[in-house]
C-alpha cells in the first residue's frame, strides 16, 4: 500500500514539473515599410489542477481507510466463527468420549455377567 502511495506522490510530482514551452516569432509590416519581428514565449504547465489531484488523493486514502476497516471486521468475524466451531468440536468430543466411556462401563457389566 505504502509503494502505491509513494508511486501515486512520485507521479503527481513528475506531473506538475513538466511544463510546455512554446515560442512564437510574429512579424509585422509597419506602413512606412520596416517589418517588426516580435518574440514571443508562452509557458504552459500540464492542465493539472493541484486541488484535483489532492481531493483524488484524500479520497483513495479513505477507501483504503474502509478497504483497511472491512478486512479488519472480516478477520474479526472469522476469528469469532472459529473460536464457536473450536467450542462445538470440543462439546462433540466430550458427548462421544462420554458415550465411549458408557459403552465401556456396559461391555465390563456384560463381562462380568458371564
Amino acid at each position: 500500500m505504502k509503494k502505491y502511495f509513494l508511486t501515486a506522490t512520485v507521479t503527481s510530482l513528475f506531473l506538475f514539473s513538466c511544463k510546455q514551452s512554446e515560442t512564437k516569432v510574429e512579424t509585422a509590416e509597419n506602413p512606412d515599410g520596416t517589418v517588426t519581428t516580435t518574440t514571443v514565449e508562452t509557458n504552459k504547465t500540464t492542465g493539472l489542477d493541484s486541488t484535483k489531484v489532492n481531493a483524488t488523493i484524500d479520497k483513495t486514502k479513505e477507501n483504503l481507510d474502509a478497504a483497511g476497516k472491512k478486512i479488519d471486521d472480516a478477520a474479526d468475524k472469522a476469528g469469532e466463527q472459529l473460536k464457536k466451531a473450536g467450542e462445538d468440536v470440543k462439546a462433540a468430543a466430550a458427548k462421544g468420549a462420554e458415550k465411549v466411556e458408557q459403552g465401556a462401563a456396559k461391555a465390563k457389566e456384560d463381562l462380568q455377567k458371564k
